[in-house]
């Protein structure tokens, strides 16, 4: 099954991903984790990407488009993928539908904006290893400590109130016409934000069938 998950920042596409990608035992390319791999490595697109990041703004489309590309060339693709992350915008769609990615679904998470801002406000991640927590759902066992690797777990500066807001504009302005876009195509389901996690996994896998 090949994926794309559509949702505002924060709707929980990464935590849905990870369970998707278990069950259909398909990769997870996440476009999120391989900026921010790029941008703690200091590389030349990790630099780009990272002032476009933390103004709340979206990395350009050759920028991410080229990062998929190679990424759909890897073995572990032939069986399927979920793309998380992207397309961000519909240049970026048409893009890949140019480059012969097919799609069987675009999934869109459904949330509220208020409760994006409360949910973000509160999450934390590993500086090195990219684990992420929540003080209120999920707190690391040790204040500021990572359970995985013991590594420092921070508040990114893209998920504080004020960047959170001006991503959110962004995505209501860029990325929420995918929906159209996709819906044209007769590829679009969407599921309501369900009180946890485990509760929209059991929606997800009835919209899909799985």
């Amino acid at each position: 099954m090949r994926l794309i998950l559509l949702g505002a920042p924060g709707a929980g596409k990464g935590t849905q991903a990870e369970v998707l990608c278990k069950l259909l035992d398909i990769p997870t390319i996440s476009t999120g984790n391989i900026l921010r791999a790029a941008m703690k490595a200091g590389t030349p697109v990790g630099l780009q990407a990272k002032a476009f990041v933390e103004a709340g703004q979206l990395v350009p489309d050759e920028v991410i488009i080229n990062i998929i590309k190679d990424r759909l060339a890897e073995p572990d693709c032939a069986k399927g993928y979920i793309l998380d992350g992207v397309p961000r915008t519909i240049p970026q769609a048409e893009a890949m539908e140019k480059m012969g990615i097919a799609i069987d679904c675009a999934l869109s998470i459904e949330v509220e904006d208020q409760v994006i801002v409360d949910r973000l406000g509160g999450r934390r991640v590993c500086k090195d290893c990219g684990a992420t927590f929540h003080m209120v759902s999920h707190p690391p066992k040790q204040e500021g400590v990572c359970d995985n690797c013991g590594g420092e777990v921070i508040c990114r500066k893209d998920d504080a109130p004020e960047t959170v807001k001006a991503r959110l504009v962004t995505y209501h302005r860029e990325t929420e016409p995918l929906k159209q876009f996709y819906a044209e195509r007769g590829l679009l389901k969407t599921v309501e934000n369900q009180p946890s996690a485990a509760e929209t996994t059991v929606v997800i896998r009835d919209v899909l069938g799985i």
